[in-house]
């Protein structure tokens, strides 16, 4: 499986009694870290699809329940269940849940399999996936996308404070940056593509 990240941007985190709920946007078609290009509208796929903790299919933490492609990238919207007996089940959620809401997993990932014939080399050295089946999306730490930022993050519960100056928001959205990549290429791994 292939897989390629982006920040999440214009992302909000909202819950209810059931449920908190994420927005972002799943993939750009902007070049990344590796030089390829995986092209939004080329994505097949059915929701709901499963919302996994770093590519780990051993741990689900939701379900992305809608997903529409447009030329600049794939808007998302998922949940994850507020899980209310205690457990593995309940740990693992609530760290995915914890670490939203504070910042420390502020990306998400793609996991996809290319369709044969629809991969094309681009002049710059990279891969251009046209067509691909999206498999899985995945909450991340680090991401290749190094266009992408943080723009917000909403939550019902508390008021939040900005990391750059300490103050609290009054609606409880907070405003981050990360910087981007230094211009420097990975390495290209073996067997699986990290992008």
């Amino acid at each position: 499986m292939d897989r390629a990240y982006s920040l999440l941007t214009e992302k909000a985190v909202t819950e209810d009694a059931e449920f908190v709920y994420i927005e972002g946007i799943a993939s750009t078609p902007s070049v990344d870290r590796m030089g390829d290009v995986v092209e939004p509208k080329g994505a097949r796929f059915k929701t709901p699809m499963p919302l996994l903790l770093h590519h780990d299919h051993k741990q689900p933490v939701g379900n992305i329940t809608f997903a529409s492609p447009t030329d600049k990238g794939i808007p998302f919207k998922a949940r994850l269940p507020i899980i209310k007996e205690a457990g593995r089940l309940k740990d693992r959620v609530d760290e995915a849940i914890q670490s939203l809401k504070y910042g420390l997993i502020p990306a998400v990932s793609i996991g996809f399999q290319p369709v044969d014939g629809q991969v094309e080399r681009t002049k710059e050295g990279g891969l251009l996936f046209k067509v691909w089946e999206w498999l899985e999306l995945s909450l991340v730490t680090i991401p290749a996308n190094s266009q992408a930022i943080i723009t917000a993050i909403k939550s019902l519960d508390q008021p939040r404070q900005t990391p750059a100056t300490g103050r609290k928001s009054a609606d409880a959205a907070v405003a981050l940056e990360y910087p981007g990549d230094s211009g420097k290429k990975n390495a290209r791994p073996g067997a699986v593509k990290l992008l």
